[in-house]
């Protein structure tokens, strides 16, 4: 039985112009999306994401809306057009989408969240300027370790964030923490490490400082049993209650994502083909890289959907 994975997108994924094609090409369903998160936020989202600057976009507290709602509108696209996933999961910011996909979430209550989770985000950087950095070519075990003699020796706040493949490795905390490592895995044989664009220091003792203020907002929305199975990215494994998966959201502010775990649990269940479901190609490429022999691609645009449709139609029999 052929099985499809929605994985969903988080910061760093968005791009200029973000959506605009998919308002352009689907107004009846994007529009009310746009129109509603303008109104509930009360801020131009929907001109930042088709007009705004790399710079405005990333703002974190834009970002993660932004980033929510692109993909969302492409996850209501794919459903119009008979696409509908056997199972689900979202990287960091991510995971919120994949909890409204999978009716564990309502789609509102979840742009309330990512938009307080932006904004506490950013409070943290403002007060401790941090940087992400992706290092490629080097173990994860190996990155963990750099970390940790970092940390010790300078004192510095630089830790693992997220374990996306066997070879890349994202690390977080404090900008000349982050700097060091990237230093000295790149002597030590790494590719490259490269910053990304992100507006805080997430997944990372730094943001256990805003963790309870942001667990009363948890506390405060309504979760429900998930109806499609959806992945946590604190555990790796699957969410069986509204309750475990409020906590895990709690968790994850400061902890790794588990990527790699969790792409290297879909091969073993057989998953047919992954669809990222919003704007880039991050989890496309991680995925190929995790799992060659398995279709991959990208469902951010109008153009994008429509080919991953008709590839779809080859592969889901």
């Amino acid at each position: 039985m052929s099985r499809l994975a929605f994985v969903f997108p988080g910061q760093g994924s968005q791009v200029p112009g973000m959506g605009s094609e998919l308002l352009e090409q689907h107004p009846e369903l994007a529009r009310p999306y746009f129109d509603t998160a303008n109104e509930v936020l009360d801020i131009p989202l929907s001109r930042l994401c088709f007009e705004g600057s790399a710079e405005e976009l990333r703002d974190t507290s834009v970002t993660q809306p932004a980033v929510y709602v692109v993909s969302l509108v492409a996850a209501a696209v794919l459903r119009e057009k008979g696409v509908r996933p056997s199972v689900v999961a979202g990287h960091s910011l991510g995971e919120y989408t994949a909890l409204v996909c999978a009716g564990a979430l309502d789609w509102v209550d979840g742009l309330k969240l990512v938009r307080r989770r932006g904004l506490l985000m950013a409070e943290v950087n403002r007060r401790t300027p941090g940087r992400m950095a992706a290092v490629v070519g080097l173990p994860a075990g190996r990155i963990r370790g750099l970390c940790e003699e970092v940390s010790d020796a300078r004192q510095r706040v630089v830790e693992v964030a997220n374990y996306n493949s066997a070879q890349q490795t994202v690390v977080s905390g404090d900008a000349d923490g982050v700097a060091e490592v990237s230093r000295r895995a790149l002597e030590e044989g790494a590719s490259h490490a490269k910053e990304l664009s992100v507006g805080a220091p997430f997944h990372c003792s730094l943001m256990a400082d805003v963790a309870a203020e942001f667990g009363e907002h948890l506390a405060a929305t309504a979760f429900s049993t998930p109806h499609v199975p959806v992945v946590a990215n604190v555990t790796a494994s699957y969410v069986h209650s509204g309750q475990e998966a409020r906590a895990l959201l709690a968790e994850q502010l400061a902890a790794p994502v588990r990527w790699h775990e969790t792409l290297t649990m879909f091969g073993h269940e057989e998953v047919s083909a992954f669809v990222e479901a919003g704007p880039g190609r991050v989890l496309s490429n991680l995925s190929r890289s995790v799992h060659p022999a398995i279709p991959a691609m990208p469902a951010g645009t109008g153009r994008q959907i429509d080919r991953a449709v008709e590839k779809l139609g080859g592969i889901l029999v």
